[in-house]
């Protein structure tokens, strides 16, 4: 089982960089972070955070923690795409993964508070068609020799960009629990991020995946999908057995929200032992 741990861009008080050193040391494999551009005002649901929760642009703050480590992945986990340009998204994640070697994993998702987006701009109603195709969008500057892509929501040729990532093909993760994001992962992904689920929901979510297998078709090149899952609650060796017996691959380890640097690194030491 691979180790990741979420949050560090939302610990207002704790180094970033101390805190990936400090993962890395105890042998955690990734390092995941989320993004919330602005936040509801008053909160109400769906958010998950007051308006005043301090949350570090997740390509940042991951920029930052490469320079301190040397293994460890960088996972958006996840950027909310259709909130953003996917042109200038590209660079700066390709930018990211030529700083870091090689590091980044791209995990995206839809979104789903309708005031941030309404705040920034972006297309609430037609999200999921969005981020289709901004995914694809992305791929093309990433990978053709002569990018153009011409779509409902993005359209460009007759440009470039480099530098292209060092990974070919980056990594991408479709995080979400509803069956549009279990068969987009499917179709367009590497791996499946699951966020504070419990066993149980998670087993749903597999079966959920299990079914998008046989609705969609997989790429042959992508090989299997790697599930990853935030567990609400703590990692323990046996959480870690009855994860890996669902076939979770890698478990991310979740801090509280605004978790002090010291208990982010308590949370590390605890975590570190529990896969044997």
């Amino acid at each position: 089982m691979k180790l990741g741990l979420f949050g560090a861009n939302m610990a207002p008080h704790a180094d970033v960089a101390a805190v990936a050193r400090a993962a890395e040391d105890a042998g955690f494999e990734s390092l995941w972070m989320g993004e919330h551009v602005v936040l509801p005002d008053p909160q109400a649901p769906p958010s998950p955070l007051p308006p005043q929760a301090a949350v570090l642009d997740p390509i940042v703050a991951l920029t930052y923690a490469a320079a301190a480590t040397s293994r460890l992945r960088l996972a958006t986990g996840i950027i909310i795409l259709p909130q953003r340009n996917p042109l200038v998204l590209a660079k700066e994640l390709a930018s990211l993964d030529v700083l870091s070697a090689g590091r980044l994993v791209f995990g995206a998702g839809v979104g789903y508070l309708e005031p941030e987006f309404r705040a920034i701009g972006a297309n609430f109603p037609e999200r999921g068609a969005v981020t289709d195709e901004f995914l694809d969008a992305i791929a093309v500057l990433w990978y053709s020799a002569n990018p153009a892509y011409d779509g409902r929501f993005v359209s460009f040729s007759g440009v470039d960009a480099h530098p292209r990532p060092v990974q070919q093909p980056v990594p991408v993760v479709i995080g979400g629990h509803s069956p549009a994001a279990f068969r987009r992962a499917v179709a367009r992904a590497h791996g499946w991020f699951g966020f504070a689920l419990d066993r149980a929901r998670a087993e749903e979510c597999l079966e959920g995946i299990a079914r998008a297998k046989r609705d969609v078709e997989r790429p042959s090149g992508f090989g299997d999908l790697e599930i990853t899952v935030a567990p609400r609650g703590p990692v323990t060796s046996e959480r870690v057995d009855a994860f890996r017996s669902l076939g979770v691959h890698r478990l991310v380890a979740l801090p509280a929200f605004g978790a002090s640097q010291d208990e982010l690194l308590s949370l590390i030491e605890r975590t570190a032992h529990t896969t044997g």
